[in-house]
């Protein structure tokens, strides 16, 4: 379909069209990250944030994959059609959820809608354009971030301030449908234009033939592998959500140290670590068209990719899952200037990412700026662990322009692409990662923290479990510069102080995964193995929806030469 958008201005129209649709959803998912905390808190259970942020991210992994294939067999006009509706019908329900599990609910059904926007987009603009213009084609979807970040502060507190929570998130399953009409006018155009060719005529009687005898049902179950979509969301959902279930005393009605003694946390976790056999079996050797490529994930180039897709979210959700409620709550920062701060990151990533899209026309390079990256997120996360430590829950001015310059850095270290749907579900699975360990980090650990601070300063220590529950409820009773708020700052800071050091670690291993990449010359064609001869590459033998599909090692990698003649020399 996107073949019929060869034209310069039907290119044009096309972008403007996607960048409207990405300004809407990216401004929504701006906010509603906002206003996420601010439900969890209404609820009494902040601290079940990050499980709501799990549960979003695992079926954003297992629907990235499913929505890819279904946009081979049915079309992305009708996908997108349906992920508008999911997308609205999960917002209805979240901004009328009157406790987490209905609002978790909900955000399942948005997360299923908008992955399926997100990956229709960014295939469609990966269509339209060759390697060497590939990052910068993919950046055009987070554009929006440039003005989001100081819009989306406005808009918060104007929102906050004069209606709710509630609000801010139901005026989406309006406002997206109607940004979303030219883009679905560009792809209607589109199915018009390309049922006028030969070839459409020529892919319909294919179509026609090959399902002569076959059972419509049972070719899709096959090729959606429907049973190892539904057991990496057992697989992750059960192992991973637990984690941040288990310090929730509102959720449980018991203490954290207790919660681990609980059949509803044990059973999942067990559950989980049995079904990882069954998945890595019905992967390789069951399915016929596997979600899991385990043949193509022998080479390094394909893993280590996947490895820092994984990472970098896993690294970014340690010091950031509680962001927002540290700069409110913690430091005393007003809704504008929180919303803003937790956006910084983006906004810097994007400003770099399409500069450096142009960098990658002429260099057509890309292992040596992943690098550089994977190095900053190391400064950046020392200047994180620097000022929060210096947090007295008094002075927080400082503190915050150190939080900036981290955030700023991390963006600029920041180097986004998007190459395939497995891509984009190991990026989710980071998020998962993320989200979960840094929630069962602040749920164990928190509780007690300001418990002992209160108990320290003097406070009352049964107002603990107010501050820990509702904390942006509790805020409005005690000022800044109590000693019952500078209990729950100097808990805040202590518990950060450990989600950095989980991060730095990691950061070890992104650096090492980004030394195993391969670096391919981006050449201007549309894809690799069009760059090469498949005699230079590996041909590969894993089939994907009856395509072979090449894994090319042939890339005369620079980084990797030099480090072999040095040990060659020795």
């Amino acid at each position: 379909m996107t073949a019929q958008y060869s034209h310069t201005w039907l290119k044009v129209a096309f972008y403007v069209a996607a960048f409207l649709c990405s300004y809407c959803y990216a401004l929504d998912g701006t906010l509603r990250y906002t206003f996420q905390v601010y439900a969890t808190s209404s609820y009494s259970t902040h601290s079940l944030y990050t499980a709501v942020n799990v549960i979003r991210a695992v079926i954003a992994a297992a629907s990235q994959p499913t929505f890819a294939r279904l946009s081979d067999r049915f079309g992305r006009l009708e996908l997108f059609v349906i992920s508008i509706l999911f997308y609205v019908v999960g917002t209805i329900i979240q901004s009328q959820a009157y406790d987490v599990q209905r609002f978790a609910g909900g955000a399942v059904l948005y997360q299923i809608g908008y992955s399926g926007v997100q990956l229709l987009l960014e295939v469609s603009l990966a269509d339209m354009s060759t390697l060497n213009w590939r990052l910068f084609a993919s950046f055009i979807p987070a554009l929006p971030f440039i003005i989001n970040t100081w819009a989306s502060g406005d808009v918060a507190s104007s929102i906050l301030t004069k209606h709710s929570w509630s609000y801010g998130i139901g005026i989406w399953a309006f406002i997206f449908p109607l940004a979303s009409l030219p883009l679905l006018a560009c792809y209607l155009h589109m199915r018009i234009a390309a049922g006028k060719t030969e070839e459409w005529a020529q892919i319909k009687r294919e179509e026609k033939e090959e399902k002569k005898g076959k059972n419509m049902f049972v070719d899709l179950f096959w090729q959606l592998d429907v049973v190892g979509i539904i057991l990496i969301i057992c697989v992750f959902g059960f192992i991973l959500t637990p984690f941040t279930l288990a310090g929730n005393k509102t959720a449980l009605l018991v203490r954290s140290d207790e919660a681990w003694r609980l059949g509803k946390i044990i059973a999942p976790l067990v559950v989980g670590v049995c079904l990882i056999p069954a998945l890595i079996l019905w992967e390789g050797k069951v399915a016929k068209f596997p979600i899991v490529p385990f043949a193509l994930l022998k080479d390094r180039g394909v893993w280590a990719a996947l490895v820092i897709a994984c990472l970098v979210n896993f690294v970014w959700y340690m010091p950031n899952s509680f962001m927002y409620t540290v700069l409110v709550a913690g430091l005393n920062t007003s809704i504008l200037a929180a919303t803003r701060i937790t956006s910084l990151y983006s906004f810097v990533s994007v400003i770099t990412g399409p500069l450096l899209g142009f960098v990658l026309v002429k260099v057509r390079r890309t292992k040596a700026f992943i690098i550089f990256g994977c190095a900053m997120w190391f400064v950046a996360m020392g200047i994180l662990y620097h000022y929060r430590g210096l947090n007295d829950g008094v002075n927080s001015e400082y503190v915050k322009h150190g939080i900036i310059g981290g955030e700023c850095l991390m963006g600029f270290g920041a180097v986004h692409g998007c190459g395939s749907f497995l891509y984009l579900a190991s990026y989710n699975i980071g998020s998962a990662l993320g989200s979960a360990v840094s929630g069962a980090i602040w749920t164990q650990l928190m509780p007690n923290m300001i418990a002992e601070n209160m108990e320290a300063l003097g406070a009352n220590v049964t107002l603990a479990t107010e501050a820990y529950q509702a904390p942006f409820t509790y805020i409005l009773t005690y000022p800044w510069g109590s000693s019952e708020r500078i209990a729950l700052a100097l808990a805040y800071a202590e518990i950060q102080r450990k989600l950095i050091i989980v991060a730095l670690c990691l950061c070890v291993l992104l650096l090492l995964a980004a030394f195993m990449l391969r670096d391919h010359y981006l050449a201007n064609v549309q894809s690799l193995d069009e760059a090469h001869d498949h005699k230079e590459g590996v041909h590969g033998a894993q089939p994907v929806l009856g395509n072979t599909v090449v894994v090319n090692n042939y890339d005369n990698d620079p980084i990797a030469q030099f480090f072999k003649g040095l040990f060659k020399r020795k």
